[in-house]
């Protein structure tokens, strides 16, 4: 069975020299045993580095076992991942994206080949717990996941970007054509058989993540509006909801006229249009975050454009 790695790279200069190391070490391994074939590679996919990353990837590439591609710019993770399956679809049975960083387990793999070879089409690998994250962190993933299921997105619980896949699946991937990629969201909704395989996430042994809180946040509201347009009814539902307030407060008003009382100061009025606007401002924003996606959807740009390729291919 031919296997292909797809690893998304971005300024991983520090930690690419061990992850190298290891995705050889063990690949190998599986070729003794017979697992997977000699024909097998890494992918190492370097999303726009701005340091030596690509030089690394350069060098593993002197061995067969390792392919590379330079994309352009950085076009973020997700497309980084789909540039590396896409190119080679159809060339490998199956194929498997991990992170770069090797905090997931590559020991896991053998696990997720074996349930391929039972059938599964697609094998998420899915973190046992969330030891090594900070509180924060650990909370908020849990809200993330928690919020998603409430929208209606098919998510797998714990589950990043560390998968199995077969070519059905990449065919299928390469047919959505959305810009906002949010590909744990996209898999699921693909349907055909599939698994889990839990490990134990580790910690970064060196480099700094590339995930910021900042970039965190901004994948999961890709999530949240690429795949549910939930929060457009929570705005209506809140305009409704403001109206009947006002309606209220208005009787309340027109009461207290007819009964010739007056309601002095102006700190009511200030405070009521402050909330009024703040609330519409927020509607707009999320009405803007809707119109904003549509707008790079029809602009159909590509999702990545593919700078360099270097394949001392085995087959």
């Amino acid at each position: 069975m031919n296997l292909l790695l797809v690893v998304p790279c971005y300024n991983e200069n520090k930690m690419l020299p061990y992850t190298i190391k290891k995705m050889k070490e063990y690949l190998n391994s599986l070729m003794e045993k017979g697992i997977i074939s000699n024909a097998s590679q890494v992918c190492l996919v370097d999303d726009g580095s701005k340091d030596k990353t690509w030089d690394l990837i350069t060098s593993a590439t002197q061995d067969s076992l390792f392919c590379g591609l330079k994309l352009s710019r950085n076009f973020g993770h997700q497309n980084a991942v789909l540039a590396g399956l896409l190119t080679h679809i159809n060339k490998f049975d199956c194929y498997i994206t991990i992170d770069a960083d090797l905090q997931d387990d590559i020991h896991a793999i053998e696990s997720m080949i074996k349930k391929y070879q039972e059938g599964f089409k697609v094998v998420y690998g899915v973190r046992n717990n969330r030891e090594i994250d900070s509180f924060f962190k650990r909370n908020t993933a849990k809200l993330f996941y928690n919020l998603l299921v409430m929208l209606g997105v098919e998510a797998i619980y714990n589950h990043a970007d560390y998968r199995l896949m077969d070519n059905l699946i990449i065919r299928a991937l390469g047919g959505y054509q959305e810009t906002n990629l949010f590909i744990r969201g996209i898999i699921p909704t693909i349907g055909y058989k599939s698994t889990i395989i839990e490990y134990k996430r580790a910690e970064r042994l060196k480099g700094e993540t590339k995930y910021s809180l900042n970039k965190m946040i901004h994948l999961a509201w890709e999530g949240v509006t690429s795949f549910s347009n939930y929060p457009l009814k929570i705005v209506m539902n809140l305009g409704l909801f403001l109206f009947l307030i006002s309606l209220s407060i208005g009787a309340w008003a027109f009461i207290q006229y007819l009964n010739g009382e007056i309601v002095p100061g102006w700190t009511s009025t200030f405070l009521i249009i402050m909330g009024f606007g703040g609330m519409q401002m927020i509607s707009i924003g999320i009405l803007g975050q809707y119109i904003g996606k549509i707008y790079m959807e029809v602009k159909a740009r590509p999702r990545f454009i593919i700078e360099q390729q270097l394949n001392n291919s085995k087959k």
